[in-house]
């Protein structure tokens, strides 16, 4: 059904692979596919940012309207059908659409079930999705830290060793850590978005949920356990290209009620200049004192006794 896409997918990392191979790099090397594997979802995860960026931006609209909607809520409690009709009329007069809130996740999900096939093929040594034989055995046989590739962790030892791990231990070790990283990295890029729905809208109904699901996410990892360790390499990258991603638009983008770094720190700066420009245009117009004149009292000179009594001895 989604063979369509599984090629799609299949051809892109191939010809990632033939870049690096290009620029000199082993082509059988688990450097050249694992790198393979990351620049095909950095690749990916640029197209989706102007779809983040909107989904960001239906988030803000959606809180600006929540008062309304509990507004609706309470005058229609008691007819379900005509506060879905009325909340939806809300929704586009507002130009807010909540479906682009799960855009970006529904789109990811395809891509990765599509690598999941694509390496699952390549494990069991397939000749599809863009792969010829030999680019087949040459991913079965790329290790990354002892681990190949295409391997997962519940691959028997023999099949470890058929698939070139020489040591079978070492290679479901680096399985294990890279299922932790995937779990962490998860419960980091939730935390994050999580602590941006709280700044947003404290009130949330739903905010117990998500947390509950959150303080979950470190199980994730245990579902890593059954993917080939190419899948574990694009999930991680992809959870810390999002962090990065809601890092710096977060920043760029403040919930509402709080102030951006850089317009904090503009404010203030601009701030200060104002107060010492005031301050030296005061010092610059501000009348100079004037001296006032001193009145000077003449005091009666004193004169001789004789000249007091009037006459002469």
């Amino acid at each position: 059904m989604l063979d369509w896409l599984y090629n799609i997918i299949g051809h892109v990392l191939v010809w990632i692979h033939s870049g690096l191979a290009i620029v000199g790099l082993n082509p059988d090397s688990g450097w050249a596919w694992g790198l393979s594997i990351v620049l095909l979802t950095c690749s990916m995860r640029l197209l989706m940012v102007p779809l983040f960026v909107k989904q960001m931006n239906t988030q803000r609209k959606m809180q600006e309207v929540q008062p309304k909607i509990a507004k609706l809520r309470e005058r229609y409690k008691h007819d379900k059908e005509r506060l879905q009709r009325e909340s939806m009329k809300l929704y586009q007069e507002s130009g807010t659409n909540p479906i682009m809130g799960c855009l970006p996740l529904l789109l990811q999900m395809p891509v990765f079930f599509s690598l999941f096939s694509v390496l699952r093929g390549v494990a069991e040594g397939k000749v599809q999705f863009g792969f010829t034989e030999e680019l087949v055995n040459s991913a079965r046989e790329a290790l990354i830290f002892h681990a190949p590739i295409a391997a997962q962790f519940n691959t028997s030892p023999e099949d470890l060793q058929a698939l070139g791990a020489s040591d079978p231990l070492m290679a479901k070790i680096v399985i294990a850590i890279a299922c932790v990283l995937m779990g962490t990295t998860t419960f980091l890029t939730m935390r994050q978005s999580i602590k941006r729905s709280i700044a947003q809208q404290p009130d949330n109904p739903m905010m117990q949920t998500q947390k509950i699901m959150m303080y979950m996410a470190p199980l994730f990892g245990l579902f890593g356990l059954m993917m080939p360790v190419g899948v574990l390499v694009y999930w991680v990258t992809s959870n810390v290209w999002t962090m990065v991603q809601q890092h710096f638009l977060y920043r760029n983008q403040p919930a509402p009620g709080e102030a951006a770094p850089a317009a904090k720190q503009g404010t203030s700066s601009k701030g200060s200049a104002k107060g010492m420009l005031g301050r030296k245009k005061a010092s610059e117009t501000a009348p100079e004192p004037t001296e006032e004149p001193k009145i000077e009292r003449k005091q009666p000179k004193k004169q001789t006794r004789s000249k007091r009594s009037g006459g002469s001895n």
